[in-house]
Parts: C-alpha cells; sequence; structure tokens
C-alpha cells in the first residue's frame, strides 16, 4: 500500500459548480486533510464545496481579502462511479487548496 501526499486541487473557483478531484481509480482511497479558501477581491464572496455529494460549506461568505483554512479528515473511498469534491464560488477571485493523502 503506497500513501502520496498531495494538494488534490489548487487553483481558482468556477461560478458554477465544478469538479475539483475525482478520486484517482477504484483502487485508491483518498483523504482530504486540509482545506484553505481565499478570496484575493474587495469585496465579500461566497463559496460552496462539497465531498461526494454531501455539502461541507453552501454559500459560506468569506470576507475580502482573506483566507479561511478548514482542517479536516474525511475519507473519499473509490467506487464505481467515482467519487468527487466539487465546489464553486462567487467570483474567480475565491481560490481553493485542497491538500491530502491518496492510498493506493
Amino acid at each position: 500500500m503506497a500513501v502520496t501526499s498531495k494538494a488534490l486541487y489548487r487553483g481558482a473557483a468556477a461560478t458554477s459548480s465544478t469538479t475539483l478531484y475525482t478520486v484517482s481509480s477504484t483502487s485508491a482511497t483518498a483523504v482530504v486533510t486540509n482545506i484553505a479558501v481565499t478570496n484575493s477581491s474587495a469585496a465579500t464572496a461566497t463559496f460552496t464545496l462539497t465531498i461526494d455529494t454531501v455539502d461541507l460549506q453552501t454559500s459560506s461568505s468569506i470576507a475580502a481579502n482573506t483566507t479561511a483554512y478548514f482542517d479536516v479528515k474525511q475519507v473519499i473511498p473509490a467506487t464505481n462511479p467515482a467519487k468527487v469534491i466539487a465546489g464553486s464560488a462567487s467570483t474567480t477571485a475565491v481560490k481553493f487548496h485542497i491538500s491530502g493523502v491518496e492510498i493506493v
């Protein structure tokens, strides 16, 4: 069994729900460990994050020029259909950094 630490997603949010990460194969398991959400705009924004169709944050506000940190331990097993992390925000100035490990 190999355990690989990695950035599961790093980048700007889309303004509609978009897949940010998909568990890599039917023999892998992913564990989300940390999430940072940054709003680099001059106005308050909102964001939504979903893990395996369950809302983790729904239309949550994030103040202008701030970062919110989430320390989580969420296991996402590989199945068919594939499990995903999805997200969106009210502006593309919101960026997600999702860290974790993949176990194969």
